[in-house]
């Protein structure tokens, strides 16, 4: 599962940048100061920080020199400063990106997500709300998970890909099964079913894959 350390004195920031990091699949781990940042760096190994600029004990530049000795994280860093001095500042610190408070959760979200696939520190693919592990072929929410099978995982793969867009089962057969000729419409309309039943498992009541009759299935994200 993908870490993310949020370093933020304000903690009702911390605890909404922490809950919606949850909603996607990810494990948060949060400071509320930069006293104990560099151990928990090193002892928890997270994949990406959010790091506020003023904090307690030590600023977040401060930080991010002291982690660019030893490790190349990525790190956004959150700042009520909107100078290109202090951006500057930041960056030549060795930030990978800045978000100005105030801020959405949701944009800070889909920055983190471009990082990852940047900087090729996950093998996931992130789906809104879900998360695809490759190396397992695992959906995850939250903390819970369920092995798919490979032919389940490309479906699915697919269809997250591109939210909203309806695929035909033709396309399907097409692009996630490379035309294989053992797959019929009777076998996309099974895995579909069993993708269902296993995403039920993980507690979500929201039906994710729709099936648009006469035209093929698509994928509506949990928000």
């Amino acid at each position: 599962m993908i870490k993310v350390l949020i370093v933020e004195d304000e903690r009702e920031i911390a605890a909404h940048v922490a809950k919606y990091i949850a909603r996607e699949g990810f494990q948060s781990i949060v400071l509320n100061s930069g006293e104990m940042v560099i151990e928990t760096v090193k002892k928890d190994l997270p994949d990406i920080i959010v790091l506020d600029v003023m904090l307690p004990v030590k600023d977040g530049v401060t930080c991010c020199k002291e982690i660019r000795e030893f490790s190349d994280i990525p790190i956004i860093m959150l700042t009520a400063r909107k100078t290109e001095h202090d951006r500057i500042i930041g960056l030549q610190a060795g930030v990978d990106d800045y978000v100005c408070k105030p801020f959405s959760a949701k944009e800070l979200m889909l920055r983190i997500q471009a990082i990852l696939k940047r900087s090729g520190v996950e093998n996931n693919v992130i789906v809104t709300g879900l998360q695809l592990d490759k190396n397992g072929y695992l959906l995850k929410y939250n903390s819970q998970e369920v092995k798919l099978t490979h032919l389940e995982f490309s479906l699915l793969s697919l269809l997250s890909q591109k939210p909203g867009r309806i695929y035909s089962r033709e396309q399907i057969i097409e692009l996630a099964y490379n035309n294989q000729p053992d797959i019929s419409d009777r076998a996309i309309d099974s895995h579909i079913k069993n993708i269902r039943k296993k995403i039920r498992l993980l507690n979500i009541d929201k039906n994710v894959i729709e099936t648009t009759y006469g035209a093929g299935f698509r994928f509506i994200p949990l928000d």
